[in-house]
């Protein structure tokens, strides 16, 4: 779906909303934002509101896993020197190699049951007729590099892009393709470009343009394909602050040819005090493939001034076919939710007429 850049932006969610279960997600959204809605996620509810702190003891399951016990953990830190948490490392045990069949996300059970409500409602009237699915995925590199020694990444890699592919496969046999979305969820290979994490025996770039080639491509060309760049959001703020976009259009160019499948849509995100021209320029050097969208993670709480601000600059670079949040609002306070929600259509009503 391409918006046409003379209407006003769609809104966008990138996946975790605070409420207590998926029924509770459809109708906040929708009810709230749903006459510009184009896809609702499920509000990545239950296990999956910390993200993925759940696949940590998925990989720690294979027999092929070990705690590396003789290393510190890893100091999960974020830009202003807040420790966040510390995650303990494991590595692959000497002489085995970690099997696809030993790690189970659950992700395709969990996408299966969130559809069958979404499909319910939609047929009440609940959900908008012609808004998608969104099913929102971590890439294969998230719990690598947070849970893994460097030495390890590229032993675990394999066998967990396999699993997801197979679970993305799974998803596209049992639903129905035009009606659901996959958005890949890229922020450990964000922070890698910008230097975030120690090197391993492949170089960042390369690791990441081939597992983000692989599952982009592994998604059937039926089913929407979007890409959510990000920079964390552990502690409800951003691991780094981005300069500017300049990484993220970089990443963006790079994949882009590297995906043999229309891709809908990118989501970039932006801090809060980000209003100035410098911060949008890079967004004038993107090569997007036909029908791509981008989707400008420009809505703040409490901030309506801004929000509008931030929106003008960035149109003043690229098109913006739709606002979101930063990240996802899983760990936010819930009862800031519908102030922010209606931040977001307050917002795109500030789009073009």
């Amino acid at each position: 779906m391409c918006a046409d850049s003379n209407k006003k932006p769609l809104v966008h969610f990138v996946g975790s909303i605070p409420l207590a279960d998926t029924e509770s997600v459809f109708r906040a959204l929708c009810e709230t934002t749903g006459q510009r809605l184009a896809r609702v996620p499920d509000g990545e509810t239950g296990i999956r509101k910390d993200w993925i702190r759940f696949l940590h003891e998925v990989i720690a399951n294979s027999p092929a896993i070990e705690l590396a016990s003789d290393l510190p953990p890893f100091r999960w830190v974020q830009w202003d020197g807040k420790l966040v948490r510390e995650i303990p490392r494991r590595r692959v045990k000497p002489g085995m190699m970690p099997k696809v069949d030993e790690l189970k996300s659950g992700y395709a059970d969990m996408a299966i049951e969130s559809w069958a409500l979404f499909d319910k409602m939609q047929k009440a009237g609940t959900i908008p007729a012609g808004v998608k699915f969104q099913i929102c995925l971590p890439t294969p590199i998230a719990p690598t590099y947070n849970a893994m020694i460097p030495e390890s990444r590229q032993k675990l890699l394999p066998a967990l892009t396999q699993h997801f592919l197979d679970e993305v496969a799974r998803i596209a046999r049992e639903l129905p393709n035009d009606r659901i979305a996959i958005q890949w969820d890229v922020c450990q290979e964000v922070l890698a470009w910008e230097g975030y994490y120690d090197p391993g025996p492949v170089d960042f770039r390369t690791e990441t343009l081939d597992v983000l080639a692989k599952v982009g491509n592994g998604v059937p060309e039926g089913i929407d394909l979007g890409f959510h760049l990000c920079y964390g959001s552990p502690a409800n703020e951003h691991i780094l602050m981005p300069k500017d976009t300049g990484i993220m259009v970089e990443m963006i160019n790079a994949m882009t040819p590297l995906i043999k499948r229309p891709i809908q849509f990118f989501h970039l995100p932006v801090p809060k005090d980000r209003t100035d021209d410098a911060y949008f320029e890079p967004l004038k050097n993107l090569k997007l493939g036909a029908g791509t969208d981008i989707y400008m993670g420009l809505v703040h709480h409490d901030d309506a001034e801004g929000n509008a601000a931030r929106l003008a600059a960035a149109q003043r670079y690229a098109r913006v076919d739709g606002i979101a949040m930063e990240c996802g609002m899983g760990r936010d306070d819930p009862a800031r939710l519908p102030a922010v929600l209606k931040a977001h259509m307050t917002t795109a009503e500030t789009g073009p007429a």
